[in-house]
């Protein structure tokens, strides 16, 4: 029995986000002096997940995350085309490595909002998803 472990699933996601020609950062953006944002792109975020049973016998080697892909843009319309990207990477089962997994589920998210913090300001779009795995 082997435990089931986070960054599989985590390279999955982002194979697939870059698949679709998408810049894609993990765990925020670079933030050495200089660094200029890309006109579009998205930010990923993951939880630690959950080792869960598979049945009464204890076994745990389902495994379950939660993830938040932040779709940002220079203006709402490219934030939402981020989002679309992201939603049609999603929509399909992934490979996660040594794992058999469920589709991603599209938990959603609030409305875009404008970051007025950067300069010049971005518009932004946080969408979680829910993956599922077992071995």
């Amino acid at each position: 029995m082997t435990t089931p472990t986070v960054l599989p699933h985590m390279d999955a996601v982002q194979a697939a986000l870059t698949a679709t020609g998408l810049t894609v950062y993990l765990g925020g953006t670079p933030t050495s002096s200089g660094w200029v944002p890309p006109d579009k792109f998205a930010v990923l975020y993951f939880d630690p997940g959950m080792a869960v049973r598979e049945s009464l016998a204890d076994r745990r080697t389902d495994f379950d995350v939660t993830f938040q892909v932040t779709c940002v843009g220079g203006s709402v319309e490219r934030a939402l085309w981020v989002a679309d990207k992201v939603r049609q990477a999603l929509s399909v089962q992934l490979t996660v490595a040594g794992r058999a997994s469920w589709r991603p589920e599209d938990l959603g998210g609030p409305p875009v909002a404008r970051d007025d913090d950067v300069t010049p300001p971005l518009w932004f779009l946080p969408v979680q998803y829910r993956l599922k795995s077992t071995s």
